[in-house]
């Protein structure tokens, strides 16, 4: 399963595989309970502790990335995280994001951590106030060169009351030629369908991508 990849309502911006979880034939039943509690939230997701690399002590609902200042398509990404029930905004959630540049490469910066190089420059993080709300202004990411693979934008999430950060549906872009009705059928949809509409705003491109917590995603809570 893959994942690892002013304008607007603020007045004016991998390959991952799931764990799996078996249970063989005799396996008691406190003893399935006990696996199942083990098990981190959204399975394994390799790369997703970088959140952490670089955090700063203090994120607000809008950041600007460092490739807003760079070549290529300006983009503004916006929604609204939402609680499981999809209706109630969900506050003080981070969401890590990262994605290559123009030309297709996660290109590491001067002064990044470095064992977050290979996350690329391009990436941040906004944290929900009380609406849930949250706006990224950032460029749009190239695809890989030489490769098939649609153009996108990884997400993370870290919830404030869930021990562990787990990934939600890579971000792609409904009018990418690469985004084919094969991978459109194959994705997971966590967290909701990562499939973005785009409308252009002069010379600014605007996405909209709000985010059910725990939708689609395995392990997760059920209180």
């Amino acid at each position: 399963m893959k994942c690892i990849l002013k304008t607007g309502w603020f007045a004016v911006t991998i390959l991952v595989f799931t764990a799996c979880k078996g249970q063989s034939g005799n396996q008691q039943p406190a003893e399935a309970e006990k696996t199942a509690a083990n098990q981190p939230v959204g399975g394994y997701c390799e790369g997703c502790e970088l959140i952490y690399a670089g955090m700063p002590a203090t994120m607000a609902a809008l950041d600007t990335s460092v490739g807003w200042a760079e070549p290529g398509q300006k983009l503004l990404v916006r929604g609204t995280v939402y609680k499981r029930d999809g209706k109630t905004p969900a506050p003080d959630v981070i969401l890590y994001y990262y994605h290559t540049d123009n030309n297709g490469y996660y290109s590491p910066g001067p002064g990044m951590p470095e064992k977050a190089k290979r996350h690329g420059h391009i990436r941040g993080w906004v944290k929900t106030g009380a609406d849930g709300r949250y706006a990224i202004y950032t460029i749009r990411p190239a695809p890989y060169p030489n490769r098939q693979a649609q153009a996108h934008i990884h997400p993370v999430i870290k919830e404030p009351d869930i021990e562990n950060e787990y990934y939600i549906d890579e971000w792609v872009f409904d009018d990418d030629p690469l985004l084919t009705t094969e991978i459109r059928r194959k994705m997971e949809n966590r967290g909701g369908n990562g499939i973005m509409k785009v409308r252009t705003s002069g010379d600014l491109q605007i996405a909209e991508r709000d985010i059910i917590l725990g939708l689609n995603v395995p392990d997760y809570p059920q209180h």
